[in-house]
């Protein structure tokens, strides 16, 4: 425990945030630049005179539940909360907290995609949230349940999924998702769901063993790729990536360079949309 450090770090990370950063009244007169002390305390629900003394050097060491109170009272990045936790002696905690709802800045880009192909997806390769596009070209993911509703799953189980790529792709794709899904069981820690995938897979797929022995650990997505459409055939797609800071969820935007073929294929399926294919998907 860095006692020095750790209270010039709080100091500095409370003098600059204002009141209205954390919900409070701004006030007409305030002595003190950015929040009190006192404010702190009891953004984190500690008695004031705990975190005075953790300030001037001359606290106990906090424990981790005291230090991830200040992390949220202090609105702290999980950089500053990684590093608030060093500075007290302790491990940061795992940055991965997998969570069905859709991150809100992920959220906020996805609904003004209106012209590409484009999806959240959860570490584990769960589609949280699709645009119309992406369900025209991909189908309405929201239909799967268990252990299907991830895409690394379904890729390794059903013939299906595996279809909407080229013969010639199909290994090199079961090898990146196999990949994938072992990034996020070292960045998640251990998870029943990550767990159960792995035992169900390895029970009905070879060729999940197969790429899972090669013990490749990424969180990749190509840059690009080809989509086969049950209409309109081969598309050729750039992929770009966003990820959330905890790589938790990431959005998956398809986009092709106009004039090529791809993009006119785009643009025919934004305009018939799901409708007209919907009986193939």
């Amino acid at each position: 425990m860095d006692r020095t450090a750790l209270a010039d770090f709080l100091r500095h990370r409370r003098e600059a945030l204002k009141p209205s950063d954390v919900g409070l009244p701004d006030g007409a007169r305030r002595r003190t630049s950015g929040l009190r002390r006192e404010e702190v305390a009891a953004l984190a629900g500690m008695s004031t005179d705990y975190y005075a003394r953790i300030e001037q050097q001359r606290g106990p060491q906090p424990s981790d539940q005291m230090l991830t109170a200040i992390t949220r009272a202090l609105r702290l990045s999980l950089d500053e909360r990684d590093h608030l936790f060093r500075l007290a002696g302790h491990n940061p905690p795992r940055r991965l907290r997998r969570s069905d709802h859709v991150s809100p800045p992920l959220l906020r880009v996805l609904d003004r995609l209106d012209d590409s192909p484009a999806m959240v997806l959860s570490d584990l390769g769960v589609t949280l949230a699709q645009n119309r596009l992406a369900i025209a070209l991909l189908g309405d993911h929201s239909r799967f349940t268990g252990l299907a509703a991830s895409d690394y799953y379904r890729w390794f189980t059903d013939p299906s999924e595996r279809a909407r790529y080229p013969v010639e792709d199909r290994e090199r794709q079961g090898i990146i998702r196999a990949a994938g899904l072992r990034a996020a069981l070292s960045m998640g820690g251990p998870d029943a769901r990550a767990e159960r995938m792995v035992a169900a897979l390895t029970a009905e797929s070879p060729a999940f063993v197969d790429a899972w022995e090669r013990h490749e650990v990424a969180t990749r997505f190509d840059d690009h790729k080809t989509i086969i459409h049950p209409e309109l055939g081969s598309i050729e797609l750039d992929c770009q990536a966003l990820f959330t800071e905890d790589q938790s969820q990431t959005l998956i935007v398809l986009t092709a360079k106009p004039g090529t073929a791809g993009y006119d294929k785009l643009q025919l399926l934004g305009v018939v949309g799901s409708q007209e294919f919907s009986e193939h998907q």
